[in-house]
């Protein structure tokens, strides 16, 4: 799975920022990733209609398990992983700021009690 992540950055950003054309964003899909070429001609069509919306899971990924990193080793035995994923999904979607300041205002609050 985190290599389709991997590939949709790359044709996203091919996509958008090269000016690749749709084949060669769904040759590069079918040439890099074992899915199937019709998951690749689905995705690449999301993908011409909304630019930067492939990378939106990776950056919300690499952002995420960034937070839990750095509560984690400001909690310690505290940190309690059902905790953290309710604090992050309690709010629904969110901005990545505010979801950094929620989760260090969680994190906060857990180290004074």
């Amino acid at each position: 799975m985190d290599l389709w992540r991997a590939c949709r950055l790359v044709v996203d950003t091919g996509i958008h920022a090269k000016r690749w054309n749709r084949q060669q964003a769904i040759d590069y899909l079918v040439a890099n990733t074992p899915n199937a070429k019709e998951d690749a001609v689905k995705a690449i069509e999301r993908y011409i209609v909304y630019p930067g919306q492939a990378t939106a899971y990776m950056i919300g990924k690499m952002k995420i398990l960034k937070l839990r990193e750095t509560a984690q080793a400001q909690l310690g035995e505290a940190f309690d992983i059902r905790g953290f994923h309710d604090e992050v999904l309690k709010d629904g979607p969110v901005p990545l700021s505010l979801l950094e300041a929620k989760i260090h205002r969680w994190s906060q609050g857990l180290t004074a009690e």
